[in-house]
């Protein structure tokens, strides 16, 4: 393991991956899914406090800083008009799936519990963007997705307490990122057109 200080640098590579999108929306060089970036800020917070509830440490600011971007983003994509993305039935579902799962959380306040019901939260909350990025990747910056996961994996190095609790959210994090750069920087879905 490395020292867990490394955290700051990776919440710093979050930061910024953040802030190139942030820009990009502001610009109205991308188009967020407004649905998708609420609920990815909501879910991540939300198992921030579970993280500090259950004494993780300072490996939690990534999960903070996971949830404060998309906090930011979701913000600004009000900014710009050209930055909207139209909502679509599809997208109401899987945010009250999203939301669903972050309602169960709240009654039972496990740490846990409310880690996984956060990361199920985040995964519906993502499928929008996921089908997006799958279906129009122009649309979208990987640039927040290769820090986000580079910050992630470097939080996982710092863990020294092996449990679902301290690396459920790093895990996901880094996995669900390497799917969105596939998915934004190869164009996967374009594969699939031809």
């Amino acid at each position: 393991m490395i020292d867990e200080r490394f955290v700051f640098l990776a919440v710093t590579l979050n930061f910024f991956g953040g802030l190139s999108y942030l820009i990009d929306t502001i610009k109205g060089k991308v188009k967020p899914n407004r649905v998708t970036w609420f609920l990815r800020a909501l879910a991540p917070l939300i198992a921030f406090f579970a993280e500090v509830k259950e004494d993780v440490g300072v490996s939690s600011l990534m999960t903070f800083m996971v949830g404060f971007n998309p906090l930011l983003i979701f913000l600004s994509s009000f900014v710009n008009k050209k930055s909207e993305w139209k909502i679509t039935r599809f997208d109401l579902i899987c945010g009250a799936l999203s939301l669903t799962g972050l309602m169960l959380w709240s009654l039972t306040r496990i740490g846990s519990i409310a880690i996984s019901f956060s990361i199920i939260a985040d995964f519906m909350a993502a499928v929008p963007t996921l089908v997006k990025a799958f279906k129009a990747p122009e649309t979208e910056n990987y640039n927040i997705f290769v820090l986000g996961g580079v910050s992630a994996f470097i939080t996982i190095l710092t863990i020294k307490k092996w449990d679902f609790v301290s690396l459920g959210f790093p895990s996901y994090i880094f996995l669900i990122c390497i799917i969105f750069v596939l998915l934004i920087r190869f164009k996967v879905g374009k594969v699939f057109d031809h």
